[in-house]
């Protein structure tokens, strides 16, 4: 299964703000490197159940069976 790249920060001029001394608005340069994380599919579990998404949707999104999210969450499907 392919990782996917999450970009958690945002482009640096993705809100250009205003340059105080020219009246100018700076921009990101269109080569500038971008932080971005390559996550495992367990991280990516973690990620979407910790901002409150179902089980079922998380497993829907990732192509993965609600049994391979709950072991990943470390989750028992038994009724014990």
């Amino acid at each position: 299964m392919a990782i996917t790249a999450i970009n958690l920060f945002p482009a640096a001029g993705a809100n250009a703000n205003p340059d105080t001394t020219t009246g100018r608005q700076t921009e990101a340069t269109a080569n500038a490197p971008t932080d971005t994380v390559e996550l495992t599919e367990a991280q990516r579990v973690f990620a979407l159940y910790n901002q409150g998404q179902p089980i079922s949707q998380i497993a829907q999104a990732l192509s993965l069976s609600v049994d391979q999210v709950n072991s990943y969450l470390n989750i028992s499907n038994s009724g014990a």
